[in-house]
């Protein structure tokens, strides 16, 4: 019995190491997108995230968006002074975790769905908050800007920015519903094969 819990853990282990890896890999893969200042860039990292917590867990997941980021910064440093490394790790997690949960009820199509389409919701809330709360301000801070400097470059992309309020309505939000939806239906397409081999592993 203790053989096969230690085989278990080892092998939980391994894969929650490779979909980190996959995903620190896939963090440097960065699209701009149209309708968001140009310090928002899309990149498809919380596919492999979302696959494993899909396969493995709620934690496990937390545990690859952690090890997923603290690669990423080692291989790449900041740009950011952290702020935005940050951001994405909470904002994954509020992604991934609440999806993860959901799925755990019962593991069919339709609620793989649900589950993403939950998970979006969650992004996308989050993602204003911290946004208007706490990463703006702090990006604004690490660089020595004011607020209005950032909401500018929202009013550059978007004519109808003209407050922290509008910019994340109009900047932040979109840019997470296209986020989640792509990251979804990606996962959507690729899980079962992937969640195959997980547990034939």
């Amino acid at each position: 019995m203790n053989q096969t819990n230690t085989s278990e853990k080892t092998r939980r282990i391994a894969f929650i190491g490779m979909f980190a890896a996959i995903a620190s890999v896939l963090m440097f893969i960065e699209v701009p997108l149209p309708f968001a200042p140009q310090f928002y860039k899309l990149d498809f990292s919380e596919v492999p995230v979302l696959i494993g917590t899909f396969s493995l867990g709620p934690v496990a997941g937390i545990l690859i968006e952690l090890i997923k980021i603290l690669v990423h910064l080692l291989l790449k440093g900041t740009q950011t002074a952290g702020v935005g490394e940050l951001g994405n790790f909470f904002v994954g997690c509020a992604f991934c975790v609440p999806a993860g949960l959901f799925y755990r009820r019962k593991k069919t199509k339709i609620d793989a769905i649900i589950s993403m389409a939950l998970g979006t919701v969650f992004l996308i809330i989050s993602g204003c908050f911290m946004n208007a709360f706490v990463l703006l301000p702090a990006y604004a801070a690490a660089f020595h800007m004011d607020l209005s400097a950032l909401i500018a470059m929202g009013t550059e992309v978007n004519a109808n920015v003209d407050s922290l309020f509008t910019f994340v309505v109009l900047c932040v939000a979109p840019f997470n519903l296209v986020k989640g939806i792509l990251v979804s239906v990606i996962t959507f397409v690729l899980y079962k094969r992937i969640s195959r081999f997980v547990k034939g592993m």
